[in-house]
């Protein structure tokens, strides 16, 4: 019971704190849509299993202890950042304010973003990391562990998904889109900085 309410604790810790998956859920919901607001929540969720997975195959231990290795995935992580918040950067503002649900992004294309943005995300490989390592034993069933990683990945897809429902709102979307100008901005210079901190930030000890 104490490994549950662990995981459960630090998970949804993990979830609620802002990052570039919040930030990649607020961009496609209010830019295209809430399908596609909510089909990044499916991508951030899914990419959290990419991390679950190779932790409890064992590469993940390998990733923590080996320097080189865990810099060249944060960095590949940070250049997508940096990426995507140049191009929300300069996004074009529309003149008309088109509130369907087809705004323009595929679907396959509002997946991806979300799934990459948590693939490449060192804040949640660290996350998954140090929650196995904390909880996770030689005794405890394989079962148990795919359980944990299950429930990671539902709690985030719960959150970004009711994020993705209201930033997708017609209401409040549509007083988005008028500043989106300024709101493209403001996203593209957060993603921007993230992807930053993490290039610059320190490699693990």
């Amino acid at each position: 019971m104490g490994q549950l309410i662990a995981v459960a604790v630090i998970t949804v810790l993990a979830v609620i704190s802002p990052g570039a998956d919040f930030a990649m859920t607020v961009r496609n919901s209010y830019l295209y849509g809430r399908t596609a607001g909510v089909l990044a929540a499916v991508g951030i969720a899914l990419g959290v299993l990419v991390h679950v997975t190779y932790t409890m195959l064992g590469v993940g231990l390998l990733v923590s202890r080996t320097p080189v290795l865990f810099t060249a995935m944060k960095l590949i992580g940070a250049a997508y950042l940096v990426y995507i918040g140049y191009r929300t950067f300069v996004t074009k503002a529309r003149v008309d304010l088109d509130l369907s649900d087809d705004g323009g992004l595929s679907k396959a294309g509002a997946l991806r973003t979300g799934f990459l943005t948590n693939a490449l995300n060192p804040k949640t490989m660290l996350f998954v990391l140090s929650t196995y390592t904390q909880v996770v034993s030689a005794d405890t069933p394989v079962f148990q562990q795919v359980g944990y990683g299950l429930f990671m990945s539902f709690a985030h897809l719960v959150w970004f998904a009711v994020a993705a429902l209201l930033f997708s709102q017609q209401s409040l979307r549509s007083r988005l889109l008028k500043r989106q100008t300024v709101l493209n901005k403001v996203i593209g210079t957060v993603l921007v900085g993230l992807g930053m901190v993490l290039a610059l930030t320190p490699a693990m000890a």
